[in-house]
């Protein structure tokens, strides 16, 4: 058969069996291997180490046919022996299950229920036969368009507005949906864009063309209150635009659309459509403040995120009314924790303006239990049994500040998406979700042993919270592919939800679907008036540069800065980021440690932890004893400096630019890294920069051209990696420059708020118009997410930290989900200390 010809796929199950038939002794000399390490879970590289260690012969035999291509997808093995069950991932976002009986050499193909129900034999043994609560979403999205292939995931608008404009607008008639949208449009009771006079669309298309005939006799460059009445008595009111030219532009899309509707006008004039005057942004955790707080517990990127966002939004949206020949004044309301005991912090005061902004505010909330308000700070891990009662303050907290609903709400984090969820579903309000990080896949197998982790970290919580939020929200916004359906070798954070278990608790069959047209990726950027290249020395922030001196260089160790550089000439390798275990700057310390020639070549800077106050994280206590301990081993002062957390961001950038002078690189050595905002700070300062390949910075850097991408769980070439780099700037001095200027180019053209402010007020339009005109707000699903809630995200909450005494009390009907949602009122279950 000549090459290139089409032939039928076979199954996985079917592949294997061939392969059996042929090469039986090779399959079974590796399975038998991988079986020996006895009861277990078994992930890629373990099996791939096993893979190399059999015969080269035997190698050569599997590796290019399909029980090869089977191995290379497998994400994970599960050894009950004498069954090996794998997951295999022949690409992002599609699953299939198969086990192989050893013994026997017999294969079975696994559905999803069947493989986790083999999984919970490694927790519960053979006795786990008992009805399991089984969670499955996929029934109430079958009807919902999406795409198959695997690089569309993440374009979720662009998809759906092919899909449900091909459906709904296939003729003059069913654009009836788009009228009724038009004409509700109204802000605080003063109508927009059409008014009664128009009632039908023969009318619309009428009154259209007589604005068009009128219009284009008018100078392009005409206000639009100098023909605001002759409009009105029409039926056309604000909000077509600010000058004649604007509002032909949008009369004309409106009647292309009646027209010869098309997927592409249809969301350049939602664009431009007055929907979002007030947004709502939740994220209750931490230390929430614009000053001094980072590098405080549960404090760090996320924080800069959204005062970033907030003022880029805020610019857009001043952009956007003005261009719509509106006067109305936006409102940004950042929902946070108030802290009593904000120990230094502004995070006692109720609100505050987000600085660079003109509307824009912190409103802080406190938790309450019927004792009192909660005045100290709670891991984010602990947060869960105050949620549903800040949630009602929340409500009544935005009603007094707004005097109106919001439009849009924005959550964050998976508390702030689960209060997000329970406010959009009360308020009818247009709903986006923003991770920053699931847990799920920065703590291996964290579902599987659920029960040994929860009394530190609330897994069953946090889980349950993110299936609820993920499903209820309209749409969901990331900042990388990866985020959601992760890369070929590695899985999404979302496609970790696709199907787990948790033991004793529940199965989720289906949890989230990659595909799901709510997907759309929006990457941020850096705040550019802190963040810009060290060349710009007119910009530098030189009146800094005593105070950055003594952080790097002074001879003095304090509890600010621990160990000396002796050699100043050499660069510098630079690290910031909090001290906990996922982000391993421990871990980048010891590769430095290990690695005679990278410390012979450079230095070691890392900003991390706080020293000079005693920490109340466990992670960050045990962290720092390990730093402490790597010091020692490696005898590394004198070329290495360890610097308390640093919380002024304006020093911050010139302290990146401070390391580029020196020549040095940015280092980001996190297990995982959701995004990685500070990858995208060092390279605007123009730092060369190695960060992980899990995760995000694998999307931001091109490895060799714009950065260089280092596997955490291989130090020993990480730092090899590094050494190479200061070998070739030895051979090249122009090594360094062509690779700072390569990531200063991949910024411009990919990064920056401005971009990202567009797209996400875009989004919130053409979703908050699909929510009105389709089936997309899924009213089964939505009963379905309620019962969910009711009866097992509650009593978890209200029981999650047993340490703060926290009790399940009936309280009548006074549940905080409507009285439509049955369960609740059943349940009438609300958390109290």
């Amino acid at each position: 058969m000549a090459d290139g010809v089409l032939t039928r796929v076979h199954s996985l199950r079917a592949r294997l069996d061939e392969t059996l038939t042929g090469h039986r002794n090779e399959i079974l000399s590796f399975l038998s291997r991988v079986e020996s390490h006895g009861k277990g879970i078994l992930q890629p590289h373990q099996l791939l180490a096993e893979f190399e260690a059999i015969p080269e012969a035997s190698r050569k035999k599997l590796n290019n046919g399909p029980f090869g291509e089977i191995l290379k997808s497998t994400q994970e093995a599960i050894v009950l022996p004498p069954w090996i069950a794998l997951a295999v991932r022949p690409r992002p976002g599609v699953w299939e299950y198969i086990r192989v009986n050893v013994s026997a050499l017999v294969v079975e193909e696994l559905s999803v229920p069947e493989y986790l129900h083999f999984k919970e034999e490694l927790v519960d043994g053979s006795c786990n036969g008992n009805f399991v609560l089984e969670l499955d979403f996929e029934p109430f999205t079958a009807s919902v368009p999406r795409p198959t292939l695997s690089k569309s995931i993440g374009n979720g608008v662009e998809f759906l507005n092919r899909h449900l404009s091909a459906k709904m607008f296939h003729d003059k008639d069913s654009m009836q949906p788009l009228l009724d949208f038009l004409r509700a449009h109204q802000h605080k009771g003063k109508t927009m864009m059409l008014n009664d006079k128009i009632q039908n669309l023969d009318t619309l298309q009428f009154v259209l063309r007589k604005a068009d005939e009128y219009l284009t006799s008018q100078p392009p460059e005409t206000p639009y209150p100098e023909f605001e009445h002759q409009f009105q008595e029409i039926g056309l009111e604000r909000g077509w635009g600010d000058t004649a030219e604007r509002v032909l532009e949008m009369i004309h899309m409106l009647l292309d659309l009646l027209e010869a509707p098309d997927p592409c006008t249809l969301e350049q004039f939602l664009g431009r459509i007055p929907m979002v005057f007030n947004v709502v942004i939740l994220s209750p955790h931490g230390y929430f403040a614009q000053d001094n707080v980072l590098g405080y517990p549960d404090t760090g990127g996320q924080v800069v995120y959204i005062l970033d966002q907030v003022r880029a939004m805020e610019t857009e949206m001043l952009l956007r009314i003005k261009q719509q020949g509106l006067d109305i004044t936006p409102k940004i309301i950042i929902v946070t924790r108030l802290l009593p005991d904000a120990v230094g912090t502004t995070c006692n005061q109720r609100t505050e303006k987000v600085y660079g902004s003109e509307h824009s505010y912190i409103l802080r909330v406190p938790f309450r239990t019927e004792k009192g308000i909660v005045r100290k700070w709670i891991s984010r891990f602990e947060v869960w049994p105050y949620l549903e009662t800040y949630t009602e303050d929340v409500a009544n907290e935005l009603a007094t500040e707004l005097q109106t609903k919001p439009d849009f709400i924005i959550g964050n984090y998976s508390d702030g998406n689960i209060v997000a969820s329970l406010l959009a579903h009360k308020l009818g309000v247009t709903q986006c979700t923003i991770a920053h990080a699931l847990e799920k896949t920065k703590y291996p197998n964290s579902d599987l042993y659920w029960k040994k982790l929860d009394d530190k970290y609330h897994f069953s919580c946090q889980f349950t919270a993110d299936l609820i939020a993920m499903n209820h929200t309209d749409f969901i916004i990331t900042s990388t592919f990866q985020e959601i359906a992760g890369s070929k070798d590695t899985v999404g954070q979302y496609e970790s939800h696709t199907g787990f278990t948790m033991p004793g608790l529940y199965r989720v069959v289906h949890g989230i679907d990659v595909f799901d047209p709510k997907f759309n990726i929006v990457s941020p950027g850096a705040d550019m008036t802190i963040y810009f290249p060290y060349t710009e020395e007119k910009k530098r922030l030189k009146n800094f540069h005593p105070e950055i001196e003594e952080l790097l260089f002074s001879q003095v160790e304090n509890k600010e800065h621990l160990c000396v550089l002796k050699d100043r000439n050499k660069p510098i390798i630079f690290s910031m980021a909090r001290l906990d275990r996922v982000k391993n700057l421990t871990g980048l310390v010891e590769w430095y440690g290990k690695n005679a020639r990278l410390r012979e070549l450079t230095n070691l800077v890392v900003v991390g932890g706080d020293r000079r106050k005693e920490s109340k994280d466990l992670e960050e206590q045990a962290e720092m004893k390990k730093m402490y301990g790597l010091i020692e081993t490696y005898n590394l002062n004198g070329q290495f400096r360890w610097i308390s957390s640093q919380m002024d961001r304006v020093r911050n950038g010139e302290l990146y630019r401070c390391i580029a002078d020196t020549k040095g690189v940015f280092a980001q050595p996190a297990y995982y890294e959701a995004f990685g905002l500070t990858v995208i700070e060092a390279m605007t300062c123009g730092l060369p920069t190695f960060a992980t390949c899990n995760g995000g910075p694998a999307e931001i850097i091109v490895h060799g051209k714009s950065g260089f991408h280092i596997d955490p769980h291989q130090g020993d070439k990480a730092a090899e990696l590094i050494v190479s780099f200061y070998e070739k700037c030895k051979a090249d001095p122009t090594h360094w420059d062509k690779v700072s200027k390569a990531g200063l180019k991949r910024i411009e053209e990919k990064y920056t708020w401005k971009i990202y402010s567009e797209r996400l007020l875009t989004l919130a339009g053409v979703y908050g118009f699909w929510k009105y005109v389709s089936n997309l707000d899924r009213r089964e699903a939505r009963r379905y997410i309620e019962m969910f809630y009711a009866l097992k995200y509650r009593k978890l909450g209200s029981v999650s930290s047993s340490g703060c005494g926290v009790v399940a009390e009936k309280k009548g009907k006074e549940a905080w989900l409507e009285p439509s949602c049955k369960f609740s009122e059943l349940c009438g279950i609300t958390v109290v200390v």
